[in-house]
């Protein structure tokens, strides 16, 4: 798996590029300062040398040219085409030997791959080494300012360079926008500590290195002026513009390039949004409309209103009567009265079709007439409709043997056949699986004076992290009988060390290192150079950017640091059950543990705060969830059981208590309600449908609440029945009364949640489809097994039969105190709503009010639902004791770096009869709106892209890599086999402190010569024969550009052969991601501009990150939500 930091010593020699040599000897610290002028005998002309030869060498092997003032030299035939060959400048004689121009191309051969991009760059930039080193000329430009003595030989200790500005300023402008894609970042990051400006570079260049550090073995001063009698001319050879279009630099690379000029940056803009201002008020375009609806709703209710009311009091209008709510309870009264001297068999036959004086529609009049019958029916044999209800939920609860969760976040937030999903197995099987993170975040706590967090950059937090880096390397967890230690997992760019990205690797991970290297001191030096100091490379042999390791931050002001945040990249699998996830999981375990339990109370008292997390952390706090909400979910139904009891009952009478309450009669009803949860959950398990934890936990308090809604209105329907009724005609009376209303409500309810079934998350389908069932089964058992259990109960009480001992039977004495059992007042509740809700509701001005209040608040709803961010924060379904809540909390205030981003090109032909390489890549010759281009543009506008930097290339590099001018990274053997850079084995032994030219690999030679490539570019066969060899090479030195580590992951090479690579990433960056409405903005600019540029290029391209699965279906949430609303309704 690649990584963001997988280069080996990119910059071990970067700067050496500036000494002459590389040999070994001993060095006197005998100093001369000279006058500025000259030493004895020095002269300042045209053809003359200020600096000749080699006289000496430090204890570190970089050689000090001699302070010999002499007559420039006329070259060898065989030397002189050397020289032109790297310094075309310099003609005709010069003032360096063949030993020291071998030094210099030996060392400017690091710096070539870094700028080989840009082909004006590396020409300047070669230039000043060139003019430095050979130039015939050099004396009138470089003056020697002070010597040592080594050996009794006199030595360069420091010189003056002087450089015209316009030369100075025409280089950085050629070389600040060079990309190093391997790290995804400039070149001047490396080899100019990110400059800003040309004088700050040359400072840079000009700094004499300490022993053993790279950069130059004397001082150079670079000035600008000079005086007239000096007799000295400040150096000023031609300068290239990167926008010199027969130099071919890319877009990328040189974004004022003339063929750039009409692919410019887009310009960054946020959407806007309509809105009307009215005075100093300013309101948006659909608030302002729904207040205009608003007014003129209430406006056409007030005038129809008044229009009826004035109609009303106009006796002449009156030829009708207006029932109100009032005078339709009078009349029911009167119709009860009448209804009572009926025979008892009229009324139980009344036409189904008025009913209190309303007429009924006719569906409701056939459900009246179904249940009129089927209330009978029942009422007659309720044993036989209880056991046959309850034996077929039993076998629908069989299923529950097969019954499995999913506990998985990418199974529950995307579907198989989702686009995300598809993306992210394409990519795992391809390339490789994104590595598996463990982190720790060590923060500061806020100061008690003025509440700001100190730094956390001491001597002792370093100290203390480097006991708790001891803790965690020691970690064993046991997994089928073996142990397993994070070095057995973690991820290996180069096969030797763990990428574990922490501060500690600017000390190697070896806490011996921190007071070698000048502890506190050295690490505020490694955060600004990182990537070019050799002390500051990480034990993984790759530069750490302090971001990635430091959080809470202003700026780039790492030493103000308020965190330590360490990650651990561990290896991934595609297999989620296999033995490799298991042994990471297994470990991830043990990790969190000792957290919990040495760690955390360790930094405690080092008063800092401690929040971590594992890959498998949230997985394992939702299992842990749902185990602990089972007693809620018991809690609840025995509360609900309890409720139900003493609602259900009569009105508690001490003498007709134990006969008239419901307690068993409440208990069946909440049974019932759990057969129908789990009569769902068990049919679903049956067919294989993997039940979630939502449903475990919100699905029962949802039943619940419905059928104990149900089963009130049958009991009270039941009880309102004149008693003079026999118990079946009740039973009957009471279906047709409410059984319609029950039976249209809950198919709604049904139906409501079956819409959700076409959602395309699972977690939301599932749901929606359990739900559902739920539902169904909980109202099928309400009519059938529940009006069943109304009728034993009933039939108890009527036999003066104790509620819960059935089997007890009250004597006859009590009978007479009883009679009052049935005949009971009504409830506070019932007299409140008949009484005083219902005629202050029946009032005019009372209407209006609701009508008003209840219609402003559905239009303020509509326009507040516009203001509703998508997305839904982790911490909300985790529970509130989770260590997670602390973690998630402290990557939002901390984290300075955004997710990777991968750009996926998909069969990618490289053979030389197709444009897709140029169409991909982003050096010289390639096209201006290729992709690589359109990344690094899209990058200068951050805040609409969200993606942070240019893309890491492994195409760019490869091309690099192959290149002539690279001469010290695609070479090859006599005999055709790959040759590796001379600073690696077997061209040099691991023990060799400083590698010559000899040796094994003397005899290696380039790849390719110009005259080998298509216009710098290779043919089929070469292209397809020196990729292994790039993704296998190691980057060193000598050469920068290997792929091994860096892109080992990023091209599948199965099925290459054939001219078509399947599958390639490019590596960047999103924006750093602080809040949900960003993860879904920046996965929707990734897909926008993927898209766009896929149909530019017509080359297949998607965007990948690891957080896209979840957040995928917010991308059309509100198009989704319309649509079920449309549906339901």
């Amino acid at each position: 798996m690649e990584f963001w930091s997988t280069t080996m010593g990119l910059l071990l020699g970067c700067l050496l590029i500036f000494t002459l040599s590389m040999v070994t000897a001993d060095t006197s610290h005998t100093r001369l300062l000279l006058t500025s002028t000259a030493t004895s005998g020095e002269r300042h002309s045209e053809e003359y040398c200020a600096m000749y030869d080699i006289c000496g060498k430090r204890k570190d092997g970089k050689v000090l040219n001699c302070p010999v003032g002499s007559p420039s030299v006329k070259p060898d035939e065989l030397l002189s085409s050397k020289i032109q060959s790297l310094c075309p400048t310099v003609t005709g004689n010069v003032c360096c030997t063949e030993a020291q121009f071998d030094t210099l191309r030996a060392q400017v051969q690091q710096a070539i791959p870094f700028l080989v991009g840009c082909p004006a760059c590396l020409r300047n930039f070669l230039n000043l080494f060139c003019e430095l080193t050979c130039s015939p000329n050099q004396s009138l430009f470089i003056n020697v300012t002070s010597v040592s003595k080594v050996n009794n030989n006199l030595t360069v200790d420091g010189i003056d360079f002087y450089v015209t500005d316009t030369f100075g300023e025409g280089l950085y402008d050629s070389c600040k926008d060079v990309k190093f894609g391997t790290m995804n970042s400039r070149a001047l990051e490396f080899i100019g500590a990110g400059a800003q400006n040309f004088k700050e570079w040359f400072a840079f260049i000009g700094r004499q290195a300490e022993l053993n550090v790279p950069g130059s073995p004397y001082a150079i001063k670079f000035n600008s002026n000079v005086t007239e009698s000096s007799g000295m001319k400040p150096m000023n050879v031609s300068i290239y513009s990167c926008g010199d279009i027969s130099l071919g630099c890319s877009c990328g690379d040189c974004p004022s390039s003339p063929v750039c000029s009409n692919t410019a940056p887009p310009p960054s803009h946020k959407a806007s949004s309509c809105s009307v201002r009215i005075g100093s008020l300013k309101a948006k375009c659909i608030d302002f409309a729904l207040a205009i609806l608003y007014i003129t709703l209430v406006s056409m209710f007030l005038g129809w209103g008044l229009f009826h009311r004035t109609r009303e009091r106009n006796p002449r209008s009156r030829t009708k009567p207006f029932l109100n709510v009032s005078d339709g309870g009078q009349l029911h009264s009167v119709n009860r009265q009448k209804d009572e001297h009926l025979p008892m068999q009229q009324m139980l036959e009344d036409s189904p079709q008025i009913r209190n004086g309303v007429q009924l529609s006719v569906v409701q009049g056939y459900m009246s007439n179904f249940y009129r019958r089927y209330g009978t029916w029942v009422a007659r044999h309720p044993t036989l409709v209880l056991c046959s209800s309850l034996a077929i939920v039993l076998v629908l609860c069989l299923g529950l043997i097969r019954f499995k969760v999913e506990t998985r976040p990418e199974k529950l937030w995307v579907g198989p056949g989702s686009k995300s999903a598809e993306e992210k197995q394409f990519f795992d099987s391809h390339l490789a699986p994104f590595y598996r993170i463990e982190q720790l975040i060590l923060a500061t706590t806020p100061d008690a004076v003025d509440g700001k967090l100190p730094s956390i950059v001491t001597e002792n937090n370093i100290k203390l992290l480097f006991e708790i880096q001891n803790k965690i390397d020691g970690i064993r967890a046991k997994y089928l009988g073996s142990m397993i230690s994070l070095n057995d997992i973690c991820m290996k760019p180069l096969d030797q060390d763990c990428a574990t990205q922490s501060v500690l690797q600017y000390f190697k991970m070896d806490p011996e290192n921190y007071d070698n290297y000048g502890g506190v001191e050295h690490l505020k030096y490694c955060f600004e150079q990182y990537s070019s100091a050799e002390t500051c490379m990480s034990a993984f042999k790759a530069p750490l950017d302090p971001s990635t390791a430091l959080g809470g931050f202003p700026g780039n002001n790492y030493s103000e640091a308020s965190a330590f945040i360490v990650t651990y990249p561990v290896n991934n699998a595609i297999d989620k059950e296999g033995n490799e996830t298991q042994r990471a999981v297994a470990w991830e375990k043990a990790f969190i543990q000792l957290v919990k339990d040495e760690l955390l109370p360790m930094v405690q008292s080092k008063n800092l705060t401690v929040s971590f997390s594992s890959e498998s952390s949230i997985e394992e706090e939702l299992k842990r969830e749902s185990t602990a909400d089972a007693i809620t979910i018991v809690i609840s139904y025995l509360v609900m059981f309890a409720y139900i009891s003493l609602t259900l009952g009569d009105t508690p009478r001490l003498s007709s208590f134990y006969i008239s309450s419901k307690v068993l009669l409440g208990l069946s009803g909440v049974m019932l309600v759990m057969l129908s949860v789990l009569g769902s959950v068990g049919f679903f398990s049956a067919i294989g449908v993997k039940s979630t934890l939502i449903i475990m936990e919100v699905i029962p308090f949802l039943v619940l609440a419905v059928g104990v809604d149900n089963m009130c209105i049958l009991v009270q329907a039941v009880k309102r029945q004149p008693l003079e009724l026999p118990l079946e005609g009740r039973i009957s009376n009471a279906l047709v009364e409410v059984g319609p209303s029950i039976t249209l409500a809950s198919l709604s309810e049904v139906l409501a949640f079956a819409v959700g079934s076409f959602i395309p998350m699972p977690a939301c389908r599932v749901f929606s489809m359990f739900a559902a069932l739920a539902v169904l089964l909980d109202f099928l058992l309400q009519v059938t097994a529940f009006v069943a259990l109304i009728v034993f109960d009933f039939v108890r009480a009527e036999d003066r039969r104790v509620d819960c001992f059935p089997c007890v039977r009250v004597s006859s004495s009590y009978a007479d105190s009883d009679k009052g059992i049935g005949h009971t007042k009504p409830g506070f509740l019932v007299r409140y709503m008949k009484e005083v809700h219902a005629p202050i509701l029946s009032l005019w001005g009372v209407k209006v009010v609701v009508i008003s209040v209840f219609l402003g608040c559905a239009l303020a709803s509509i326009a507040l639902c516009t203001r509703v961010e998508p997305g839904l924060e982790q911490k909300i379904v985790l529970p509130r004791d989770s260590y997670l809540q602390g973690y998630f909390n402290n990557v939002s205030e901390y984290l300075r770096i955004g997710p990777p981003l991968y750009f996926v090109v998909k069969n990618y032909n490289y053979s030389s009869e197709s444009r897709h390489t140029n169409q991909l890549c982003s050096i010289s010759q390639c096209d201006s709106d290729s992709l690589l281009n359109e990344i690094a543009r899209v990058s200068l506008i951050p805040e609409s892209s969200y993606i942070a930097k240019p893309a890491a290339s492994w195409l760019d590099d490869f091309l690099v890599w192959m290149s002539p001018e690279a001469f010290g990274c695609c070479r090859k053997f006599t005999n055709g086999s790959f040759c590796p850079p001379n600073d690696q084995p077997p061209c040099c032994a691991s023990n060799e402190v400083s590698c010559g030219v000899g040796g094994a690999c003397k005899d290696c030679t380039t790849c390719f010569r110009h005259s080998d490539l298509q216009n710098d570019r290779p043919s089929t066969v070469q292209f397809k024969e020196k990729l292994p060899w790039f993704l296998d090479a190691l980057p060193s030195a000598d050469c920068a550009k290997g792929g091994h580590g860096a892109y080992t992951s990023s091209v599948e090479l199965k099925g290459y052969e054939n001219g078509i690579v399947q599958a390639s990433s490019f590596r960047t960056y999103h924006t750093p991601l602080n809040k949900q409405i960003d993860y879904v903005n920046s996965m929707r600019a990734a897909r926008e501009f993927s898209s766009k540029v896929s149909d530019s290029l017509k080359i297949e391209i998607f965007p990948y990150s690891v957080f896209y699965m979840f957040f995928e279906q917010y991308l059309d949430i509100w198009r989704t939500a319309l649509i079920n609303l449309a549906i339901a309704i």
